[in-house]
Parts: C-alpha cells; sequence; structure tokens
C-alpha cells in the first residue's frame, strides 16, 4: 500500500507507475523505422483478450516513479519520447509532457482513448478498442487511428471509428500478431479497395527488437 505521500504525487502526475523504459525504433504506425525512447506505464482496465503486456495490467506491480527520473533517463537518449501503456491516460499526463518538453523532447502518445486526454502532445496515436470506447477528447485530437484488426468484424468497426476521428487523422489497419498471416491478406486486400487507409505492421516484431 502507498504512503500518503506517494499517493498524492501519484494523483497530481508527479510520480507514476513506471513498468520500463527503454530506446528503440518505433515499429508501428505513422513513425515506424524511426528511433525513440519508449516509457512504458503501468495500469489498465480496458483487458484485450490479445494483448501482448497483459503485465502491465496491474498498476500495483510497477513501482511509483519520480517523472523528474523518467524525463532525466528519457533525455540522454531520444529527441522523440514515446508514452504507451498499459493505458497512460488513466493517470494525469500534464506534469510528465511538461517536463518533456521543457527538455525539448517531442511527445508522443499510444493510447486507447477510454479516458480523457491530458498532457501536451506532438503526436496522438489512437488505438481504440471495443471493451472500452475512445472518450471524445481523444477523437478530436488523434493524429493517427491505428485499428488491430483480430477478424473479419473489425473492419465494420475500424470504418466506425474512422467516423469519429477529426478529419485529418491518418488511417492505419494492423493486424492482430497471432493472426498476422490471415489477417493481413485480408488488409492488403481492403486497403487496396479503399485506399483512405494504410497498413501498419508489427515491424519490431519482425526485426526481434523491443
Amino acid at each position: 500500500m502507498l504512503s500518503k505521500e506517494v499517493q498524492l504525487e501519484v494523483n497530481r502526475g508527479g510520480m507514476l507507475p513506471l513498468m520500463e523504459e527503454f530506446y528503440t525504433i518505433q515499429g508501428e504506425g505513422y513513425h515506424t523505422g524511426t528511433a525513440a525512447y519508449f516509457i512504458r506505464i503501468g495500469g489498465c482496465d480496458v483487458g484485450c483478450h490479445w494483448c501482448d503486456v497483459k503485465e502491465s495490467w496491474n498498476a500495483e506491480l510497477h513501482p511509483p516513479t519520480a517523472v523528474d527520473t523518467i524525463v532525466e533517463n528519457a533525455s540522454k537518449y531520444s529527441e522523440t519520447v514515446v508514452v504507451t501503456g498499459g493505458e497512460p491516460l488513466s493517470w494525469d499526463m500534464s506534469l510528465l509532457t511538461q517536463k518533456l518538453k521543457e527538455n525539448n523532447r517531442k511527445t508522443h502518445i499510444e493510447t486507447s482513448g477510454a479516458y480523457p486526454l491530458s498532457g501536451t502532445w506532438d503526436w496522438i496515436c489512437l488505438s481504440p478498442k471495443k471493451n472500452k470506447l475512445p472518450t471524445e477528447t481523444v477523437y478530436a485530437a488523434a493524429h493517427e487511428l491505428k485499428v488491430i484488426i483480430h477478424n473479419k468484424h473489425d473492419f465494420i468497426f475500424a470504418e466506425e471509428q474512422a467516423q469519429l476521428v477529426n478529419n485529418n487523422a491518418i488511417l492505419f489497419l494492423q493486424p492482430e500478431w497471432s493472426k498476422k498471416e490471415e489477417m493481413t491478406e485480408l488488409i492488403v486486400d481492403y486497403v487496396m479497395k479503399n485506399p483512405q487507409w494504410r497498413v501498419s505492421l508489427q515491424t519490431h516484431k519482425y526485426l526481434n527488437i523491443p
């Protein structure tokens, strides 16, 4: 159980449940192939059955870490910092992004959008999930919509979500990894018939990097 002082810091965003942080190549979406420092925040109640980072779900397993420490580590590496999870918007991202900006970092977030938007972001990748749909604040601000395709019905869900994001959001379809062969073939065919969409792949898994 957290002390009262630590809990207050977590509540205001001065500390966050840090699962892991690492410097690697962005593997998905619009910025695929570019270097970035990833900050993975623990805690998620969206509960996707195919999630490949289920160990991130329980925030209590990941120690609250001072935002100043997180920013100091990130600033040693890349100009671009990607905040992911878990579901990072479960927490107040305002202080983290403020301090990253003070250190001249570009701030990116990967989110399901299930909670209201907090923080200042240069790039918002919205990856909506049926279990807990995005909030209006994230639909309105998303730069990129990335829908995971696990079955044929997900194409319908993707089109529904595309109607809800702002007109400038770039649209991506990405195969769920365990069905990548079958779904990639369907996605390629779909994008050729619906060229407003683009294909996203988890290239970091093909490259065998984090």
